[in-house]
């Protein structure tokens, strides 16, 4: 697995390991002393999303050895088994949760950012499987990760190793986080324009209208019958579990139809600009409508939709981004929860998607705004695409880094260290 490298039990790199503590879910509390860290805050990649861990109110006292201390390691016992991430820092004492442990490793002999990527590998996935129990629900414990036998490179060049993949790491954060400040820049003008100058009556040139008065398209697209499980080969096809928003896409859900098939489409091929709105799913009587828009070869420079996923563009007096920005507005929003949770399978109808309200300001307003927002949008999509391209040569490096069969240059590494 990892060519002229030792191997180790894992347990020998351990300085101390433990089970997250259980609490009460009444403790839990929006002023909370405490923030808690779930399975479900740590993404399939091992990265921690900090701003989604909820906070509680408890005595540190009882706790206090469970706390986290900063380049812990931190694995998912349940659910996504084995999902490895590395803590930093925040800024109350985090506490993992039950269905984590922590492993406080020997700094002298290991990295935590090299088994970080270790461990969410190929090879570490694998590993932690062959050791996982339960027919249901898998599960593994810290006797078994202690027993397993991972690679144990010299440590400057464990160091290495990490600090090369997570300098693509960061970029590909720095370019998610700079895409929130970018969309918040733009809905910010988008609600003073348009929603605050609402708020004392309909100013002089708008007008009141529907949704289907400025569209030009609006269809769904549909997939082979007998699905597309086995397809492996073809063209990209995106559904509504893929509909989150702007700039946002998970590879690992790609889905695929033959090209035959995409090529016979009489609709749903996707165009740049479209924006892509959810049709339906859910449970009966909730529904919760998401809305993207996708330009500039993100996520795809060619891809359909299926028959839960409406393609909309608006005729040409109507901009693409304000389309997006009114759909994905908190009014509009709300409207089309209202009208989606009625049916046994919620969502909206054609019918239903063309009467929704909007309203439609001067022609040289929205051209102005156009003006304003679409280089917002160009650079959101740039930076998607860059993060694309990163995680593809991250991806590429890393079995090749973690095998040994590419070293990093320690002597080059040791003038710019970045982690460690």
């Amino acid at each position: 697995m990892c060519g002229e490298w030792k191997e180790v039990q894992f347990a020998d790199l351990c300085e101390h390991s433990a089970f997250g503590p259980r609490f009460s879910s009444s403790e839990y509390a929006t002023n909370g002393n405490v923030a808690t860290l779930r399975t479900t805050d740590i993404s399939a990649d091992g990265r921690i999303e900090y701003r989604t861990m909820p906070v509680a109110n408890l005595a540190l006292s009882r706790f206090e050895q469970h706390l986290l201390k900063k380049d812990d390691l931190v694995v998912t016992r349940s659910g996504r088994v084995g999902t490895t991430a590395v803590f930093t820092e925040h800024r109350l004492p985090v506490l993992p949760g039950a269905f984590l442990i922590r492993f406080r490793l020997k700094r002298n002999a290991a990295d935590p950012m090299f088994y970080r990527y270790f461990f969410n590998s190929a090879d570490g996935q694998a590993l932690i499987a062959s050791v996982a129990t339960g027919s249901v629900q898998q599960n593994v414990n810290i006797t078994s990760l202690h027993g397993l036998r991972v690679p144990n490179p010299p440590l400057l060049e464990q160091r290495a190793i990490g600090s090369v993949l997570s300098a693509l790491d960061d970029k590909i954060e720095l370019n998610r986080r700079m895409n929130e400040t970018l969309e918040a820049v733009a809905r910010a003008l988008f609600q003073n324009w348009f929603v605050d100058a609402i708020q004392s009556g309909l100013p002089k040139g708008w007008r009141e209208g529907t949704l289907g008065d400025s569209l030009s398209v609006i269809e769904t697209g549909g997939r082979p019958k007998g699905g597309i499980k086995d397809i492996t080969e073809g063209v990209p096809s995106v559904g509504a579990e893929s509909i989150v928003g702007i700039g946002h896409f998970d590879y690992g859900k790609t889905r695929l139809v033959p090209r035959e098939f995409f090529d016979a489409m009489s609709k749903g091929h996707v165009r740049d600009g479209d924006v892509l709105l959810y049709k339906d799913g859910g449970r009966p009587g909730e529904f919760e409508p998401h809305v993207t828009m996708v330009a500039d070869g993100f996520p795809f420079s060619e891809f359909s939709i299926n028959e839960h996923v409406y393609r909309l563009r608006t005729e040409p007096a109507l901009p693409q981004s304000f389309l997006f920005f009114w759909l994905s507005s908190e009014n509009t929003m709300d409207e089309m929860r209202n009208r989606g949770t009625g049916v046994a399978i919620p969502g909206l109808n054609s019918t239903a998607v063309r009467e929704l309200p909007i309203l439609l300001p001067p022609a040289s307003l929205l051209e102005t705004f156009d003006e304003r927002v679409s280089p917002v949008i160009r650079r959101i999509f740039a930076n998607c695409n860059e993060s694309r391209t990163l995680a593809a040569l991250r991806n590429a490096l890393l079995p090749k880094l973690l095998s040994g069969e590419l070293r990093v240059p320690i002597g080059e590494w040791m003038e710019h260290p970045q982690s460690g």
